[in-house]
């Protein structure tokens, strides 16, 4: 009898981009534990796999002032996490912490006490940055490469779980001692091996070293792959990395971040989520997009008019804290073919490009299409990105879930009480 997949659930805190509309009444803040209370309780109540928690380590500059139209403040993620860890019972708690601008025993230490507090349910978002203008926060400071950042990345990892591994099951302490390209520590750990035995390593990255380093180290990763032939070819491919690392394909969860807008009919959440789009989009940002692909000031430029007609400038800093766009010239020119073709505005492009909500419709056919993406080994589940704080998650919690457990493709109840257990994820091998 063949065995029905299922599929994974987790939930995104949102407020760290402009996915958030801000301008919606229900829209509450993103710093008030509240917030942070009202989606972890809703996802638990939706029997969801985990809450996840971006990081944000400088604020984001734009024309050298800080650039508040997408984030106003961002907590330390491991504080949160262990203090929801007192107010859910079985959800996942993940955080995204930085591999550049930490250190090892630091770090362990902490995610081993937010695992041993809730009992088995910490998880670690692996994250690495090479901007310099982040750097500036901390002591080491500067630049690395992308190899070098993934290389230290890869090493923090492994000695932190080196340092988890070095008390025994049997909760014997033992030194430790690493010598590597990046870290030089001996000593000893200050905390018994955890209920997890290691947290849960979540990666993201779609990068050829991303995948990479995610098929050798990682236990879940988080894609941007929103359509299911992009998700299938992914999937194919990192799955096919797990082998040559000797490890299973259901050792490693594939989980795309996506957004959701339900309506009653079709037609309405069309309508539903074209609103969204606009209010996402405000005429500010949409200059900012603009900003950020062609690297000059355009506040002279209307919204509502057309895109202008001067190259970007590949060497500009005039937005800090940001990805670099790749190929700016090549962005530039494909707008400017696609508002000629339409007769678009620039805000007009910038919704028309930018992300848009993945799954749209009434709650069957969004259940249905996130069932097929998992059965077409398209993904293993979702985290899913709500649009406002806190209450993004409650129509889907109510509307969805349900349906997705008639269909047979999502937990009734939970089984187990670490996110491992939840996850389906085998227990790590002492390597003491």
């Amino acid at each position: 009898m063949t065995v029905r997949k299922q599929l994974h659930l987790a939930a995104h805190f949102p407020g760290v981009n402009s996915t958030t509309v801000w301008a919606d009444p229900r829209s509450k803040s993103q710093i008030d534990f509240a917030s942070f209370e009202h989606l972890a309780r809703t996802a638990e109540r939706g029997l969801f796999d985990f809450f996840f928690l971006a990081e944000g380590l400088r604020l984001r500059e734009h024309r050298g002032r800080i650039h508040d139209l997408d984030v106003v403040g961002r907590p330390e993620s491991i504080t949160v996490l262990n203090a929801l860890a007192a107010v859910t019972e079985r959800l996942g708690l993940a955080a995204t912490v930085n591999a550049t601008f930490n250190e090892p025993y630091e770090l362990a230490r902490r995610f081993a006490t937010l695992d041993h507090l809730s009992g088995g349910r910490a998880a670690w978002n692996v994250v690495t940055s090479s901007d310099a203008f982040t750097g500036e926060n901390f002591r080491r400071g500067g630049f690395l490469s992308r190899t070098d950042r993934y290389t230290r990345a890869a090493e923090f990892l492994a000695t932190a779980r080196e340092l988890w591994d070095s008390w025994t099951p049997e909760g014997l302490p033992r030194p430790f001692a690493h010598r590597g390209e990046h870290f030089d520590i001996a000593g000893e750990f200050g905390l018994p091996r955890s209920p997890q035995g290691h947290p849960v390593v979540i990666q993201a990255g779609d990068s050829p070293d991303g995948r990479e380093f995610a098929a050798s180290a990682a236990d879940v990763i988080f894609t941007r792959h929103g359509t299911l032939e992009a998700g299938r070819e992914f999937y194919a491919d990192v799955k096919g990395r797990l082998a040559k690392c000797g490890r299973a394909p259901e050792d490693l969860k594939i989980m795309p971040g996506v957004t959701v807008v339900l309506g009653d009919t079709a037609a309405e959440a069309q309508e539903r989520a074209a609103d969204i789009r606009r209010l996402q989009v405000s005429p500010q940002n949409a200059i900012l997009a603009l900003e950020q692909i062609w690297g000059v000031d355009l506040s002279s430029y209307d919204p509502d008019g057309p895109l202008p007609d001067i190259d970007p400038d590949p060497e500009s800093t005039l937005v800090q804290g940001r990805v670099k766009i790749a190929d700016p010239f090549a962005i530039a020119e494909k707008w400017r073919a696609l508002s000629r073709e339409k007769g678009l505005s620039i805000r007009q492009t910038v919704i028309e490009t930018s992300g848009r909500q993945s799954f749209i419709g009434t709650p069957e056919s969004v259940a249905a299409e996130l069932d097929e993406f998992v059965t077409n080994d398209a993904a293993d589940g979702f985290i899913l990105v709500p649009h406002l704080t806190p209450g993004g998650l409650d129509e889907f919690v109510d509307r969805v879930v349900p349906l997705l457990q008639e269909r047979g493709a999502f937990r009734t109840e939970y089984t187990g009480t670490t996110l491992r257990s939840h996850l389906g994820l085998p227990d790590p091998v002492w390597k003491g």
